[in-house]
């Protein structure tokens, strides 16, 4: 397949998740939007790495990805959940209620 194909698609990924965090209210939704446009980042990075397999910068490039998404699943999830004991809601726009 050409690398035009993977490209497309992570751009589609892309869109749907950029979609998906500005439009949803709920908080998990939104981080899994973020997770979603994170892998469409690895899609591509992966793919141009196809193009030049002499050089694997893309693919290390996408392992870093990896690790900052990890960090962020497990931040953002404590987050959520503090939030959820305190509120008992997982809306994004009760989490200014937290400043307190």
């Amino acid at each position: 397949m050409p690398t035009e194909n993977y490209i497309a698609l992570s751009a589609v990924l892309f869109g749907i998740g950029g979609v998906g965090f500005l439009v949803r209210r709920n908080v998990l939704v939104a981080l899994m939007s973020i997770e979603v446009m994170l892998n469409a980042v690895n899609l591509a990075l992966v793919a141009f790495n196809r193009a030049r397999p002499d050089a694997h910068t893309g693919q290390v490039f996408a392992f870093f990805i990896v690790a900052a998404e990890a960090a962020e699943v497990a931040v953002g999830l404590a987050i959520v959940l503090s939030m959820f004991r305190l509120r008992r809601s997982v809306r994004s726009d009760d989490a200014d209620l937290l400043k307190s």
